[in-house]
């Protein structure tokens, strides 16, 4: 019974893999559900020193995050999956266009969400009907320690950034899982292969990273403009540069992503109307524009507000008058949110005397205090400036 029982699993295994290829995925593994004992602690670490930011869900899922078994008590092999999203251009090259605009590379088309688990449920079905064993599918938005599993399931190892570098497909890699109560042998874990490289931690605009393999997302402009609600903190907004929506610096730099090359049948291509938009037409979207513009892709899901903040403040690091009209037309915006981003970008955009002049007339009719705040602190560094 054991033999037989090794020979199906083995059978099964690698149907898993015929399959998965056949579904579009780059990369399969296997790992063992207690294969990533550190990733706790680890975890507890970084919401104890609230480098969760505002993400409180984080800390809410800490206990059921910290082991597939506490997840799913019954799981006996957790099946991690990859799809290279390798871009078919530089992305640090559109960091230059300054009056572009900046979206990472995985929001420039269908949101991988819907794209991975739609292939994650087929392969899961047919991983059932196979074997009868039950399956559970996971990815990214469910409490699930990707990265270190998929580490353990050799996919790849967790860089100094903290993302999973793959020796095949560099830095480019969604990752989903299925869980399964079928027993299969755990591939072996993948070594780190950083060496004393150091290019993603020396790249990052805001120094997010305080240490190699530690990130601080209250520094991450991915987090900054993307999870953050409120506005921008100031320290950050120079060096946000043109990135409207994440930061894919620190993934872009990695060596290792000469390897993704090979596999371009893979990739994800960005919708031509994200490759590079111009800021002038993102600031004037009304929310039924920015809906219509960014519909299937994650970006929506920030709302119309949160990313003409975004946009603002890539604008005022633009240096370009011609954003000073677009920007303008925003002040009477509903939002105190998008108002408060109108002065900083304004403040970056006009000599002292006419942000001056401009400031004696908005803060007469302004009657949020956030906004006031904002033309304060504007009218003061211009001061200082000047």
């Amino acid at each position: 019974m054991a033999r037989a029982g090794a020979d199906g699993a083995d059978k099964l295994r690698k149907n898993i893999d015929r399959w998965a290829a056949e579904l579009g995925f780059d990369a399969v593994g296997v790992a063992a559900p207690g294969s990533v004992p550190q990733a706790a602690g680890r975890l507890h670490e970084f919401v104890a020193l609230g480098r969760h930011a505002t993400m409180e869900w984080m800390a809410e899922t800490a206990e059921r995050r910290g082991s597939p078994l506490t997840l799913w008590g019954e799981v006996r092999s957790v099946i991690m999956l990859g799809v290279n999203y390798g871009p078919d251009e530089d992305p640090l090259e559109l960091l230059k266009q300054r009056d572009r605009a900046a979206i990472s590379v995985y929001a420039k088309n269908r949101d991988y969400h819907d794209v991975i688990k739609g292939r994650l449920k087929e392969l899961a079905q047919k991983i059932a009907a196979a074997s009868g064993a039950d399956v559970k599918v996971f990815v990214d938005t469910a409490p699930v320690m990707e990265k270190p599993l998929a580490g353990a399931a050799g996919l790849g190892w967790q860089g100094r950034h903290t993302n999973l570098v793959s020796r095949h497909f560099g830095s480019w890699l969604f990752l989903g899982s299925v869980f399964t109560t079928a027993e299969l042998e755990p591939d072996a874990p993948e070594v780190d292969h950083c060496g004393s490289c150091r290019a993603c931690l020396d790249i990052c605009p805001t120094q997010a990273f305080p240490a190699p393999y530690q990130i601080d997302a209250r520094r991450c402009i991915s987090y900054l403009t993307i999870e953050h609600k409120g506005p921008i903190p100031r320290e950050f907004r120079a060096a946000m540069g043109n990135r409207i929506y994440g930061c894919d610096d620190c993934l872009a730099v990695c060596p290792w992503n000469k390897f993704a090359e090979r596999a371009a049948e893979a990739k994800f291509h960005a919708r031509e109307e994200l490759r590079a938009p111009k800021l002038a037409e993102l600031l004037a979207l009304d929310d039924a524009a920015f809906r219509a513009l960014f519909s299937g892709s994650p970006v929506k899901r920030i709302g119309r507000d949160r990313f003409v903040r975004n946009v603002l403040i890539a604008a005022g690091n633009s240096g370009s008058s011609d954003l000073v009209e677009p920007a303008k037309r925003l002040f009477d915006d509903a939002s105190p949110l998008v108002r408060g981003a109108v002065v900083w970008a304004l403040s970056r955009l006009l000599s002292a005397a006419d942000l001056a002049a401009l400031g004696r007339e908005r803060r007469a009719v302004e009657m949020d205090a956030e906004v006031l705040d904002e033309w304060r602190a504007a009218l003061a560094e211009n001061a200082v400036a000047a």
